[in-house]
């Protein structure tokens, strides 16, 4: 029983083995807030933000949710939920300024501070390096599509692990590599918000090089044993139709979406069909010797992030595309059926897919659902109560999937619910509502909502209900 008042259930149950992980994430820039405080300087987000028309309601995350200051009271919340891990990202503006030279001390402090709150707790730190806020002066200096900016994230990776290192349990290298490289560099709608397909090409190659400079570097520092991960978005395609031109549409976006990060760490190659389609674009001469054996460094686990299917047909796409390559050759076809606030298909058969073709494609790689959730409108009752049975369902299916594929032989350690807590999403500002717990940004008062206390039922059972 917690005190988020977890009830048993009589009910026929789907039990989750015995060591599985369950666990929430955030993101730094999400909600630290504290932007200017201790040393730390602007990252992309932060010019990003403050750039008018960039982000809804011209909202920024200089406050967000304010968890700098409210540290305490947000590891309590997770206490009280009784997760085993917490996945959160360290903010590399706050550590390493400049993205250069030593680190900063009171930047160090706040994540020793939150690292030794969790192991108190019983709580299992997991942290990710980079969850795309580039210290601005490293993006004035080129950014991802500049090859030093690899090597810049490779001494930052260094400098963690020493500070950390006997406090981190996992340490992820980076989120969503996808985002960051093509909708940052491809077509604009993120930090730092360029558009250009060679450069969004030349920041996802920059991307695995850090990727497996950091994993080495985390590994050089280290002093034991430790769980070395990345975490990606991929995409679980479908192909509107049998028809030769839809699986081909599917085969572009799985290369540009999928395979061009799962190929160079897994299998130390460029996907042959992914040169191919982006040749108009580029010869890809900015791949160096060793950098693809660089990337396929060892790993111990790879996290999934999951929200909705994709389907494609032939077609086009709108521009300026994301698509380096196929944006001439795909269109992409809406999901039928219930959807988020985000406008996006609520389909849990998209997660169990996903599982099952790693399962097939990557035999032996743990796998870890390091993100998966939904945003809706969720508001208080008169009570005061936040009722989001959308939400409770859309768990319900998402982790039914998730047992499935367990059942399936895909070998899936834990469940990262997203997010622990409202936060600024991105370009949508704080128009979209991701949390468990509702933040009030006027006052900063944390809310449980309803799907708050259906999460702590089921990590206290470990189990969801089977219907």
């Amino acid at each position: 029983m917690t005190a988020l008042d977890a009830r048993p259930d009589t009910t026929a149950m789907l039990r989750f083995p015995g060591d599985f992980r369950w666990g929430t994430a955030t993101a730094a820039y999400q909600i630290e807030g504290a932007a200017a405080e201790d040393g730390r300087t602007p990252s992309i987000w932060d010019t990003f933000s403050r750039t008018p028309g960039k982000v809804r309601n011209g909202d920024t995350g200089d406050i967000a949710a304010d968890h700098y200051h409210r540290l305490g009271e947000d590891v309590a919340l997770l206490r009280r939920l009784g997760v085993t891990d917490y996945r959160f990202s360290i903010a590399w503006p706050r550590v390493q300024p400049t993205g250069r030279g030593p680190a900063v001390q009171k930047g160090l402090d706040f994540y020793r501070r939150l690292t030794d709150e969790l192991r108190e707790a019983g709580i299992r730190p997991v942290a990710t390096l980079y969850h795309w806020d580039l210290p601005q002066e490293l993006e004035d200096a080129g950014g991802w599509p500049h090859r030093e900016t690899a090597y810049r994230f490779a001494d930052y990776a260094g400098l963690m692990a020493e500070a950390l290192g006997d406090r981190v349990a996992t340490w992820t290298t980076l989120n969503e590599p996808w985002c960051a490289a093509f909708l940052g560099y491809g077509n604009g709608v993120h930090a730092p918000g360029r558009t250009s397909a060679l450069a969004s090409l030349r920041a996802a190659h920059h991307f695995n090089l850090a990727h497996g400079l950091a994993t080495r570097a985390l590994r050089a520092a280290l002093p034991g044993p430790v769980e070395v991960s990345l975490t990606l978005n991929l995409h679980a395609l479908r192909p509107h139709t049998d028809a030769p031109e839809d699986v081909d549409a599917a085969r572009r976006i799985d290369a540009v979406g999928n395979r061009i990060f799962l190929d160079p760490v897994f299998h130390g190659r460029l996907p042959e069909d992914l040169v191919r389609d982006t040749a108009a674009v580029t010869d890809w001469s900015f791949v160096a010797d060793g950098d693809l054996e660089t990337a396929s460094a060892p790993i111990d686990s790879l996290g999934i992030n999951y929200y909705s299917p994709t389907v494609v047909a032939a077609g086009t796409s709108e521009s300026p595309s994301p698509w380096a390559g196929a944006e001439q050759h795909v269109r992409f076809v809406p999901v039928p059926g219930p959807r988020t606030a985000m406008d996006w298909p609520v389909d849990a058969d998209g997660l169990h897919e996903l599982l099952l073709r790693l399962r097939d494609d990557l035999p032996g790689t743990p796998l870890l659902v390091t993100e998966n959730g939904a945003a809706y409108d969720d508001y208080a009752d008169p009570s005061g109560e936040i009722k989001d049975p959308e939400r409770v369902e859309y768990l319900h299916s998402h982790l039914a999937a998730v047992h499935r594929a367990i059942q399936d032989g895909a070998d899936v350690r834990g469940y990262f619910l997203w997010s622990l807590l409202d936060n600024f999403e991105w370009a949508y500002g704080y128009s979209k509502r991701f949390g468990i717990v509702h933040v009030d940004f006027a006052s900063q008062r944390r809310t449980p909502k309803s799907s708050a206390r259906w999460y702590a039922d089921a990590i206290a059972h470990n189990a969801v209900p089977a219907r």
